[in-house]
């Protein structure tokens, strides 16, 4: 993915308010709904299967972007998964792909 910038709401970014949502995410790290969903093993992006301790927390939608720690907002995601994904959203996954495809086409 290539890096690009993102407009930033300042109230998604408000310091206080990630924290919170941080927090909440920590909560739900330790809650019996967490680790059924991580022993599968399986990263939510790439469909690798990998040791459930290798999988991390990613928010769907980037708690920078507005997003939420709540259980339909949060996947288990493969380390190298969540680092390419960075701020972005399905949509802004989607996109791309789309963008690929269509280049890809053209020649």
């Amino acid at each position: 993915m290539s890096d690009e910038f993102y407009f930033l709401d300042k109230s998604d970014t408000d310091s206080k308010r990630i924290k919170a949502e941080r927090e909440k995410a920590r909560e739900l790290r330790v809650s019996s709904w967490w680790k059924e969903k991580i022993q599968k093993g399986v990263c939510h992006y790439c469909e690798k299967k990998v040791s459930p301790k290798m999988l991390t927390m990613d928010h769907l939608v980037p708690l920078a972007r507005g997003g939420l720690s709540t259980k339909n907002n949060l996947v288990p995601a493969c380390k190298e998964c969540n680092a390419e994904k960075k701020l972005h959203t399905p949509v802004d996954l989607l996109l791309q792909q789309l963008e690929a495809e269509k280049s890809k086409n053209d020649r």
